[in-house]
Order: structure tokens, then sequence, then C-alpha cells
């Protein structure tokens, strides 16, 4: 049912408590895994994050591809850039998809007039469906 699964990863307590329910998905539907993880370009006149740092996301994605090793699965990675939700329904278009995992987040983002998650963004622009683990 599931071919290409991808994996936003951002070093969140809410990214950290998917991987269980990805590797689980990933093992049973015998799936391809990529992951993703986006360095978010701060708004004007803000200063970037140390967190959010291209090196600090490359870190982060490396210590997630030996994790899932140890689990008997090869991931694939890739970094972006630019805001999260849009990045990731990106990457999931561009490899096909069939599914994203990602953790629930209490990091917002600006909407029109309203405020939205990151996993509540996705959901929204999505060309596949979503399972968001709180």
């Amino acid at each position: 049912m599931f071919e290409k699964i991808l994996f936003p990863i951002d070093g969140s307590p809410e990214s950290r408590n998917a991987i269980e329910a990805v590797i689980e998905l990933a093992k049973l539907h015998n799936a391809s895994l990529t992951l993703v993880s986006v360095v978010e370009t701060p708004a004007e006149g803000e200063a970037p994050s140390p967190n959010n740092s291209a090196e600090a996301i490359a870190k982060l994605l490396d210590s997630a591809k030996d994790l899932f090793a140890q689990q008997g699965l090869n991931v694939q990675t890739t970094e972006r850039e630019g805001k999260p939700s849009f990045a990731i329904c990106d990457v999931a278009d561009e490899i096909e998809a069939d599914l994203i995992v990602m953790g629930g987040s209490s990091a917002l983002v600006p909407g029109e007039g309203t405020r939205e998650s990151v996993a509540s963004r996705t959901i929204g622009l999505s060309p596949c469906p979503v399972l968001v683990i709180p």
C-alpha cells in the first residue's frame, strides 16, 4: 500500500516521538524511506537559530540515518531551505511519496490572519496522505 514514505525530521520531541511509527510502517510495507529536514528561512530582521543552520540540519540527518540503519532500514536524506510545510510537500511530490509521517508540532507558521502548525499546513498542501503522530 505504501511504497514510498517521507519523514520530515527536525529534532523536536514530536519528531522523535514519530520515529517508532515510521520504522514500523516502513518495515510493514517494505517501503522506501526518505528523511527531509528543512532549514527555515528566518523572517526579515530575525537572526538565524543555531539549531536551524545547514550544519545542524546535516548533523541531524546523519544521526537519523544511523538510527534507521540500526533498525535495518536504508534511508535517503534530503535537506531543503524555505518554509517547512512547502518544502515538505515539494519533496513528497518530487519522490512521489505515498505517505508523509510526521510528528505533531506546536511550531506555528503565519497564515492569512490565522496561525497554523506545520503539520496542519502540510496536511492542507500535501499531494498524499499525512499521518500525524502526537
